[in-house]
């Protein structure tokens, strides 16, 4: 997932609706909490899950602001002293990034809600999603997803992705090297266990390059995680990567996308406040509120993502369990992403695959008519 740090500076695309039938206040006067999220289907199962009644229960107006991760615009408002955003929903490796900065607020343990049977929270939270400058809240993965009209045989192998010739057509892939690197040193044999201390050389990235070089012809690269759905419910594109809580949202919907469960890259996204913010304290009582057993477990009631408390997994519902990354099944050959390897290697390993992405791409020979 590298969500561009270029933001969009603007509400969800429906997002004014949302402060007007969500938002109890609708006066110059009233409090509100400005968040940083993802928007499409993912910021829709927050609402439902649990914005909603934090604002019924707080009277404080949410304000939801869609952004494509990174930590750009964080850094520029900590630093110049003028936080606009009260609580951001990080990816985990970015999270890190910014802590490390400096950039956030600590994260006490003790101030999160205890789980219903009283566990403290550092007990019940799922290893790592509790961290100095963050708190989890979903585990998800990128999930290669087609389109069934486009490929009555079934694609099964992360392999499948790039071949073109068994399964041609257009791709699209998260315009970032987090994810695609990985995936690509895996199909051309890397063993998984050795992807990142290959990754360390600039010969394993150059051998991730030259594979993704089988595909970048047809790629279209995607910044918007909802832009990827449309194009595989369109038959834009027939196969490519997306965030398995939006494909599970497509299909429920009766879009024709089926998802590949092989080599699924597994994640966290966390909550982090910035420094400086305005509304520090109402930020913290809305994580508390946000992390809380039931609040987790009523967000996949809308999304396939899993809650990172383990007193949460009762109270998901059945018909999505099969659904969540954490699924059994789903685990069988999942691939981890490690976000200190990320946080500490992103901006060299970045920069060179924008410097890729710049080269025009070429269709491999084999491919040509």
């Amino acid at each position: 997932m590298r969500k561009r740090e270029g933001l969009l500076s603007r509400c969800v695309q429906w997002g004014i609706a949302v402060l007007l039938v969500f938002g109890l206040g609708t006066t110059a006067t009233a409090e509100t909490l400005r968040i940083a999220s993802w928007g499409g289907a993912y910021v829709r199962s927050q609402i439902h899950g649990f914005i909603r009644d934090y604002e019924e229960e707080t009277g404080v107006r949410v304000e939801i602001i869609e952004y494509a991760g990174g930590i750009d615009a964080v850094r520029s408002q900590v630093r110049s002293h003028n936080v606009r955003w009260d609580v951001v929903d990080f990816e985990l490796f970015d999270a890190i990034r910014a802590g490390r900065e400096g950039l956030l607020e600590p994260v006490d343990p003790d101030d999160l809600a205890p789980a219903p049977d009283g566990t403290p929270a550092r007990e019940d939270f799922i290893d790592g999603s509790i961290m100095e400058f963050g708190v989890g809240n979903i585990v998800y993965s990128t999930v290669i997803a087609y389109n069934r009209a486009q490929h009555p045989a079934a694609p099964t192998r992360l392999e499948d992705l790039f071949d073109l010739e068994a399964f041609p057509g257009e791709r699209t892939l998260r315009q970032t090297p987090v994810g695609n690197l990985e995936w690509a040193l895996i199909a051309d044999g890397v063993d998984p266990d050795s992807v990142y201390a290959v990754l360390e050389t600039e010969a394993g990235v150059q051998r991730a390059l030259r594979k993704l070089n089988d595909i970048k012809a047809v790629v279209r690269w995607w910044t918007d995680g909802e832009q990827a759905i449309a194009w595989l419910e369109r038959g834009e594109v027939t196969m490519g990567s997306v965030y398995n809580g939006r494909a599970f949202d497509a299909k429920r919907r009766g879009a024709p996308i089926e998802i590949v469960w092989d080599r699924q890259i597994t994640a966290l996204d966390v909550w982090g406040i910035p420094k400086h913010g305005r509304n520090t304290d109402r930020a913290r009582e809305f994580v508390r509120f946000a992390t809380s057993t039931r609040r987790l477990a009523n967000q996949t009631r809308y999304i396939a993502y899993g809650p990172v408390r383990r007193s949460s997994m009762e109270y998901v519902p059945e018909d999505v369990r099969p659904y969540l990354p954490s699924a059994p099944e789903n685990l069988r050959t999942a691939f981890h992403s490690d976000p200190e390897w990320w946080a500490e290697h992103f901006d060299r390993i970045n920069s060179r695959f924008e410097r890729w992405l710049r080269f025009p791409a070429r269709v491999p020979s084999r491919l040509r008519r």
